[in-house]
């Protein structure tokens, strides 16, 4: 007796083709996406607003925004910390949206590779 393999499940070379042209069509579709999330800006501030940072999809610093009133020359280490907050965060929020949008166009398959 033979087994069966149940509708849908192998179905050889026709059924091959299918899945590599989805997999083409999800690479162009994750190309065009990066290229879109590689344009746009993502803004943090930190110290309610007294330091803000936008950094483009590419994850670099495209502005970088500091409030007159909280440059202290005897305490240059906490502007430095508002700095780092601001830049983190706004990266972080790049990173987010990223992995996001990626995964909707993957439905969050995970390939080694392909992105």
């Amino acid at each position: 007796m033979k087994a069966r393999l149940p509708k849908g499940v192998g179905g050889g070379p026709s059924n091959m083709q299918g899945m590599i042209k989805q997999a083409q069509k999800m690479q162009e579709q994750m190309t065009q996406l990066q290229a879109e999330l590689d344009e746009r800006e993502y803004t943090a501030a930190a110290g309610g607003g007294a330091v803000s940072a936008t950094v483009s999809g590419k994850r670099e610093i495209v502005r970088l925004e500091i409030r007159p009133e909280v440059v202290d020359p005897e305490d240059v280490e906490m502007l430095a910390d508002l700095i780092t907050a601001a830049v983190n965060e706004a990266l972080r929020t790049a990173a987010e949206t990223s992995e996001t949008a990626m995964n909707k166009v993957t439905n969050g398959l995970n390939v080694p590779g392909l992105f």
